[in-house]
């Protein structure tokens, strides 16, 4: 079953390619940044290792015209290496010096903490470094953060995981960080072997999926490289992702 969804894009060494997407929301309230991908402190050992390619958030944003000194918040659906890399500068200065940092409570407490199973997936001397000034600004649960956009916690892919949800005059944007990461992440019993929580990932994302399928959300996937946004239609008790764009 899983051979078939990704046989047509496995790497000669046996690895699949992922985008880090990352949105950038314009509000009346202030600028948005949701996820910082890698960014640019992983040593050439591991950026090889890892396969890393393409332009770390700052210059990337930069090039898509933005300063980054102008984001007001950094919302982040975890503080996995691949999605608050970014935080830091190639130094280990502030990236986005005026924002508030809003991850989890939780997902700080279990990002720093001692267990072995989590600690591969965190770079935990980086995020040390962003602690005094980003953890002050975790979200305690679900929270509007600025008016129209809120997280929402999750858990399931890692102990403190959150979605990011925009509601719009027009439309509603769903950004569910590694919940869904591909197309085949829309179908709630499918889940990634390194989901921490598995069933609540299952349990959530049945939940979740439901009401953005319901009332006509997009959605944007986190590691989707070709059709990253789309919807959700239902499919019997499942969902199926349709691109969009």
């Amino acid at each position: 079953m899983w051979q078939r969804l990704v046989e047509a894009e496995i790497n000669p060494n046996s690895t699949l390619n992922q985008a880090l997407n990352c949105l950038l929301i314009e509000t009346p309230g202030g600028r948005v940044l949701v996820e910082t991908g890698i960014g640019e402190r992983m040593d050439e050992h591991h950026r090889e290792q890892r396969g890393v390619m393409g332009s770390p958030i700052l210059p990337a944003l930069r090039a898509a015209g933005f300063d980054p000194e102008t984001v007001d918040l950094v919302a982040l659906s975890h503080l996995h290496f691949d999605h608050a890399g970014g935080l830091l500068t190639e130094d280990g200065g502030q990236a986005f010096p005026r924002a508030r940092i809003v991850a989890q409570a939780d997902e700080w407490r279990f990002a720093l903490g001692t267990n072995p199973r989590l600690i591969a997936s965190y770079e935990q001397p980086d995020l040390r470094l962003v602690e005094p000034w980003g953890r002050g600004g975790s979200a305690q649960g679900d929270e509007e953060v600025l008016p129209g956009v809120s997280v929402v916690r999750t858990g399931g892919h890692s102990g403190g995981h959150q979605a990011v949800v925009v509601r719009g005059k027009e439309r509603t944007v769903g950004f569910f960080g590694d919940l869904c990461m591909r197309p085949w992440s829309a179908n709630p019993r499918w889940v990634p072997s390194f989901d921490d929580f598995p069933l609540t990932s299952v349990e959530v994302k049945a939940s979740l999926f439901r009401q953005a399928a319901e009332e006509g959300w997009t959605v944007v996937l986190s590691h989707e490289p070709r059709q990253p946004v789309g919807r959700f239609i239902a499919d019997r008790d499942r969902f199926r992702f349709e691109p969009t764009l």
